[in-house]
């Protein structure tokens, strides 16, 4: 991709965020930028198999007794960022991680910073689930949250600390650590074996029947929402039916209830002091939502798979060009 459509891409986001906060790509920009708006890579979301009635409910969070929902984030700390297409994408391919695992382990969290960093898709200023898809598809993977904290910065912001970060795609802004013990020096290696989890394949989904059949065969996706009637949000069902779609989030099942029938469980990424701890409910054609990403996970680095690499506390002998060890 261009470094002059990237950074294009970003001032044109950057502008229309100042103008309304909208944190969505058009379809131009996605092509603009290399990728395929509404893009699929296979039909087999078409091959599912449906059930003759879907439950009345049903959620990741709570299938079996077991709860495959990894944590909620909050995309505007430590300053404003308008992350909420990686954010959503990116929590849904970790519950997928943690789908694949049986519910069991420590959570692996994907970075949203590597992948802002790299213009995966997007910036603080706007885009797409679907096209950060496509990137970790076809350039290997994404590291996880250990090894790139997130900032809430890209290389145009201008919020806070971060003119005065290196935010470049490199080696270093991909999985890095910091030696902090007298042997170590206390300086930063980027390194070149570290914890990530890959694609297997993606693709897009529109309508509340081809959700369900997605969420309930394979698990959460990331799918759009109107979010300026959510923004005071305190609990209860939204009914709110405004579909200018603007933010990202990720849908992690439905419920139904007796008076207003069905409705989405909804994971945003504004922290858990927001709405029902980070969760909101919305009826089914509301605020929206019905236009959604989905990947599969191909593979990723965990304990039981013995297929990660042990680096040093520095970093040392995992610098590129040198070889780890396998445990």
């Amino acid at each position: 991709m261009r470094a002059g459509v990237i950074l294009a891409l970003l001032a044109v986001g950057a502008d229309a965020n100042v103008r309304g906060r909208n944190e969505l790509w058009s379809d131009k920009q996605i092509r603009e930028a290399g990728f395929a708006p509404k893009g699929n890579s296979t039909n087999s979301h078409d091959l599912l198999l449906a059930p003759e009635k879907y439950p009345d409910d049903f959620t990741w969070c709570d299938k079996d007794g077991v709860n495959y929902c990894t944590m909620s984030r909050n995309q505007h700390i430590p300053q404003y960022c308008g992350s909420c297409w990686a954010h959503g994408a990116l929590s849904a391919l970790a519950d997928r991680v943690k789908i694949a695992r049986g519910g069991k382990g420590i959570d692996i969290n994907p970075s949203v910073q590597h992948i802002l960093n790299c213009n995966a898709g997007g910036s603080c200023h706007g885009g797409d689930s679907g096209a950060l898809y496509q990137w970790v598809h076809k350039n290997g993977g994404v590291s996880t949250e250990t090894s790139q904290p997130y900032l809430a910065c890209s290389s145009e912001s201008k919020e806070g600390f971060c003119p005065h970060v290196d935010l470049t795609c490199s080696a270093l802004n991909v999985a890095r650590t910091c030696g902090s013990m007298h042997a170590e020096g206390g300086t930063c290696t980027g390194l070149d074996h570290y914890p990530n989890v890959t694609i297997a394949e993606y693709g897009h989904v529109t309508g509340d029947d081809a959700m369900q059949k997605e969420i309930f065969n394979r698990g959460p996706i990331a799918c759009g929402i109107a979010a300026m009637p959510i923004l005071n949000y305190n609990g209860g069902i939204a009914t709110d039916m405004n579909a200018d779609v603007d933010h990202e989030i990720s849908v992690v099942g439905w419920g139904t209830d007796a008076t207003v029938g069905k409705y989405w469980i909804i994971r945003n990424s504004w922290g858990e002091y927001w709405g029902e701890f980070g969760y909101i409910r919305v009826k089914f054609g509301a605020l929206g939502v019905g236009d959604c990403d989905w990947a599969t996970v191909a593979d990723y680095t965990a304990p039981e798979k013995k297929n990660y690499f042990t680096c040093h506390e520095g970093g040392d002998n995992c610098k590129k060009g040198e070889k780890s060890v396998v445990v």
